[in-house]
This record gives structure tokens, sequence and C-alpha cells, in this order.
């Protein structure tokens, strides 16, 4: 889709998405090896459910999800972190809007909705997947409650069908004042997409953070997950209805979080969507027309803020293993299984076509497991 552009905080919100994924995957390898290499060794990890956990990965991940309290903007409850306070607490007031919640995009003040929703939309992948490990070690609670706090947003941010709020505070000048965020004092301007202003892009990867939220507090909270879902249909709606990105309906994002096409994008909130309702229309969506303009079948992408491709075709593939009569004998599942498992040849470290950017440790090994091998070894929480 082309070279991806680069804010001054887009980095911070990718280092702490894969270091995430990459202690919640050791832990699941840890777990693993115990399993399969039995020690009586007395440095071993300790037995707990549901493995046995090794400490360091706990501590690791324990530091990974404390990274979100770090950037949380607003009234900040039960904060454990001591050198920060509440700030943001005006923002959306000009439009008698309550936005003083979400997260910072960096070492800025900045709440870009975009790559905001994307990170939404992991973690919550992230809690799915993998959220008896994060129980295990006391994380889970806190993983949801960042994430809540990012939904919170979200949904204020969306005060009527065909409007949502994209952007709190002005870049520019953001980037050149270098301060702490409890101590702003100026405007804080806000920027929205609506149907003559369209972004398809940002609505469509909202939604998806809707829907997949949706399923993280389906049992907990069912009143909160229907209000989610419901945000994640108007916006889905929306981005379909009124198709433009918005690095052409607002020129200015260019410089931060430039788009390079939003038909990832549809997909991927389709995608999830059919997984957080069963609406069979969704299923069609993806399999569709649509399936065939947008989803480069065949031709294996790499998955960020801009492109999720690939997350897409390993959604969609874990249909292949536990979807229904409605979805065994898809064809149009089946390009998007061939071209995930592309996807995965690419990045393991002993396949023909194994790519050869990655760390001496192998990083995107790690990267691929939280992509999507778990779609073969874990439950199939999208049918409970």
């Amino acid at each position: 889709m082309g070279a991806k552009s680069r804010s001054k905080g887009c980095w911070a919100w990718l280092l702490v998405l894969v270091v995430l994924a990459l202690v919640v995957t050791a832990i699941v390898v840890a777990i693993v090896k115990k399993k399969s290499n039995s020690s009586d060794d007395d440095d071993g990890p300790v037995p707990g459910p549901p493995g046995a956990i090794t400490q360091k990965y706990s501590d690791a991940l324990k530091l990974a999800v404390q990274f979100f309290d770090i950037q949380k903007s607003g009234k900040l409850v039960d904060n454990k972190i001591s050198w920060r306070g509440d700030s943001g607490l005006k923002d959306g007031s000009d439009e008698k809007l309550d936005l003083s919640k979400g997260m910072y995009d960096a070492g800025d003040h900045m709440k870009f909705g975009f790559p905001m929703a994307f990170t939404a939309t992991v973690l919550s992948w992230s809690i799915l997947e993998y959220g008896d490990q994060m129980d295990a070690v006391n994380q889970l609670q806190t993983a949801q409650g960042s994430l809540k706090w990012i939904t919170d947003f979200l949904v204020n941010a969306h005060p009527k069908d065909n409007v949502l709020y994209i952007q709190v505070g002005d870049p520019k000048k953001d980037h050149d004042c270098w301060n702490r965020p409890e101590d702003m004092t100026g405007k804080r301007p806000l920027t929205q997409i609506n149907s003559s202003s369209p972004g398809t892009e940002v609505a469509a990867e909202t939604a998806a953070a809707m829907a997949s939220a949706s399923l993280v507090f389906k049992k907990s909270d069912a009143t909160y997950s229907a209000t989610l879902l419901k945000h994640a249909k108007q916006l889905f709606t929306f981005a379909d209805k009124n198709r433009g990105s918005y690095s052409q309906s607002i020129p200015e994002v260019q410089e931060f979080y430039n788009s390079t096409g939003y038909g990832d994008e549809l997909l991927w909130a389709a995608a999830w969507l059919y997984h957080a309702t069963g609406d069979q229309s969704y299923l069609d969506y993806v399999t569709g027309d649509n399936g065939e303009e947008f989803a480069q079948f065949g031709k294996p992408t790499w998955f960020s803020w801009d492109n999720k491709l690939a997350g897409t075709q390993v959604l969609l593939s874990r249909l292949s293993f536990f979807g229904g009569k409605d979805t065994s004998g898809n064809s149009g599942l089946q390009k998007y299984r061939k071209t995930a498992e592309a996807v995965m040849c690419g990045l393991l470290p002993n396949s023909p076509t194994a790519t050869n950017s990655r760390t001496e440790s192998n990083f995107f090994f790690f990267i691929v497991i939280l992509l999507g091998l778990s779609c073969i070894s874990f439950p199939c929480w999208f049918l409970e």
C-alpha cells in the first residue's frame, strides 16, 4: 500500500504494542515449553493457572501494560503513577463533549484518533487471545481498564451517526512545546470527519475498535458491550457509505498519520463485526466484491496502524478452523487463509520465503504468533 508515513509519536505506540505482544507470547511459549519438557530443576517456573509462569516475563508484561497508565489523559482514577496527574479535563468542551479521556500519542499531548483506535483493536485482540494468561499474572483487569479508557473516549467522540471527532489538539503547536500535560494552557482544537468531510479509514478503524472491545466486555458488562456494538455498526455504515480518505479531506493529517488507503480498514472492521455479531452480511462483505477489490489476495503485507490486511487475513482464517457450516466451504475465506499463510511463511525464520528483516533474536517470529498461530491452538472465543 505504499510507504508508511511517520509521526513523532507513532513509533511509541508501535513499540508498546510489540512489547505487549512479545511478553505475552513469551508467557505462552514458556507454558508450552514447560509442558513439553518436564524438569526437576529448582530454578524452573512455579506452576500456576493456566500453566507454568516465568516471573521475568510476568514482570515484563506488568511494565508493558503500565505504559498505558502513563499515557492516560483526563481525571485519573486510582492513579498508581506518582508523577502523573489530571490533564486535558476540558478537552471537547468547545463542542460540549467530554473528550478528556483517551491517551496521548507519545511524549506529546496530542490525541490522534486513528492510531488510538488501532491500539484499542489490537489490545482487545490480545485480551481475547491471552486473557487467561494475563489474568494469571494479575494484569487482565489493568489491561481491560486501559482499553475502556480508550473506548470511553471513542464513544464520546461519536456524538452523531455521521460525525466522529478524530483529533484533539494542534499538532504543530504541540510538537513545538515540550512540557507536562498537567501544565497545558493552550487551546485544544478539535478535528472531525463527517458526511461532507469523510474519513473512511478512521471511521472503520474506530468501528473495529468498538466491535472487538464489545467482545472483551460481553460477559463482564453486557450493557457497555451493547453500547460499543451499536457505535461500531453506525460507524461502519458511515465509513462505507461515505467513502473518502481523511488524508484528502483533511490534508494537514498527512504530516502525522497519513493514510495510504481505506480498503483494509473496511475489511478489518467488517471482519470484527462478523465476529461480534455473527451477522452473515458482514461475512458476505469481506468475501464478496469488497474482498476482491481491497484484500490483495496472494500479496502478503505487514501489519501496522496504516495497513490491517495481514491482521484481517489471520482473523478471517480463524473461521476456516473454527467456523460453522456457513463458513466451512466459503471460497472467499480460503483466499484469506492462503494469503495469511503466505504472511506466516514470510516471517517464520526457516521458511524458504522468510524475510531477512528481523533481529538476531528473530523478532518477527514473535509478531507472527500474535498475528495468528494462536488461531490454531486457542479456543473459539467468538462463538461463545
